[in-house]
């Protein structure tokens, strides 16, 4: 049975464009290059970036913006490297997962619950700044009361600051897409 209209959001795309990171994807004309360099989708199969980038053209909105696919994108940019229209599926990624945050399809909560993003433990944080200083992407900043804070939409989930924090105040939960590639034996 196909897909009813009311399930498809052919805005979908324009929207996806109008986004920073998301102008190149009507550049896109399925290659597979980035599909085939992708080491998520060698480890899970249900992660395909034509496929991602095709929901996005047939307006799959909510499907798309609902999935735990969407997160499983460990933004490694092999992808960018590999594509001969210079589209940056990764970038894609970004936008998309911003705006699946914008629009209340996933919470803040939610990311870091699924190890998508790291969390200060408010309580045990002395503000020595090691996260500051470590993050190579300048992501932890110190808030006006003295303590670090991670913005979880930029947050790259690499786990650096977890490992290099003196006070351990700082956690990252295993996110799916490790138990799933844990779970293939990879």
């Amino acid at each position: 049975m196909g897909k009813s209209s009311t399930t498809l959001n052919p805005a979908f795309n324009g929207e996806v464009t109008s986004l920073p990171g998301g102008e190149h994807l009507n550049s896109c004309f399925a290659c597979g290059a980035c599909s085939g360099i992708c080491p998520v989708s060698q480890a899970i199969p249900e992660f395909d970036p034509r496929k991602i980038i095709h929901m996005i053209r047939m307006g799959m909105k909510e499907r798309l913006l609902t999935s735990d696919m969407l997160w499983y994108c460990s933004g490694c940019r092999s992808c960018v490297f590999v594509c001969p229209q210079d589209v940056s599926f990764a970038d894609i990624m970004g936008a998309v997962s911003k705006l699946a945050l914008k629009e209340g399809y996933v919470s803040e909560e939610t990311l870091i619950e699924k190890g998508k993003a790291a969390k200060v433990e408010r309580d045990l944080c002395v503000a020595c700044l090691t996260c500051v200083r470590s993050c190579p992407w300048e992501i932890p900043k110190i808030d006006k009361l003295g303590v670090a804070t991670i913005d979880v939409e930029e947050c790259r989930a690499c786990g650096i600051c977890v490992e290099e924090c003196p006070a351990n105040a700082i956690t990252l939960n295993e996110s799916q897409d490790e138990r799933l590639i844990a779970a293939c034996g990879i």
